[in-house]
C-alpha cells in the first residue's frame, strides 16, 4: 500500500513537472509582434551556380527554421523570368534570435560556401504594417 502511494505520488509529481515545463516552455516561445525582425534580402547569383547555390540555401533554411527557436521564417524564392534573383523572407523573433542566427553552424556554412556564388547582396529591414495578423498566416498552413 505505502509503494503505491509513493508511486502516485512520483506520477504527479512527474505530470506537475511535465506540465510546469511545458508552461516555461510555452512562455520561451511566445513571441512579441513589436520586437520582431522582418527583412527581404535581395540576392543576385552568378548563372553559372544557381543550382549548386539553391541546393545550399534550401538546407540553411530548412535547418534554422527547424533548429532555431527565434527563427520564424526564411522563405527563400526566386524570380521566375530570372532564376539567378533570389528573394528571402527572413522573419526572426527579435533582433537578438537574428543575431543569434549568424553564429549558427549551418549559417556559417552557407555564407562561406556562396560566397563566390553571390554577385550582389542587398539587405532591406522592413516594418509589419499588421504583424498581429502573422500568426494566422502561419497558422493555415498547418
Amino acid at each position: 500500500m505505502r509503494l503505491q502511494k509513493l508511486g502516485l505520488l512520483f506520477v504527479l509529481i512527474a505530470l506537475s513537472a511535465g506540465s510546469s515545463a511545458q508552461k516555461t516552455k510555452k512562455a520561451k516561445n511566445d513571441i512579441n509582434p513589436g520586437e520582431m525582425m522582418v527583412r527581404i534580402a535581395e540576392i543576385e547569383i552568378d548563372s553559372n551556380f544557381v543550382d549548386e547555390y539553391v541546393s545550399i540555401l534550401k538546407e540553411e533554411s530548412e535547418a534554422s527554421v527547424r533548429l532555431e527557436p527565434g527563427v520564424i521564417c526564411i522563405y527563400p524564392m526566386f524570380q521566375k523570368e530570372q532564376p539567378a534573383q533570389i528573394r528571402l523572407l527572413e522573419i526572426y523573433a527579435s533582433k537578438e534570435a537574428y543575431e543569434s542566427h549568424l553564429q549558427t553552424p549551418h549559417f556559417k556554412y552557407y555564407k562561406e560556401a556562396t560566397l563566390k556564388m553571390v554577385k550582389d547582396l542587398k539587405l532591406i529591414d522592413m516594418e509589419a504594417i499588421d504583424a498581429e495578423t502573422m500568426p494566422k498566416i502561419f497558422r493555415k498552413l498547418n
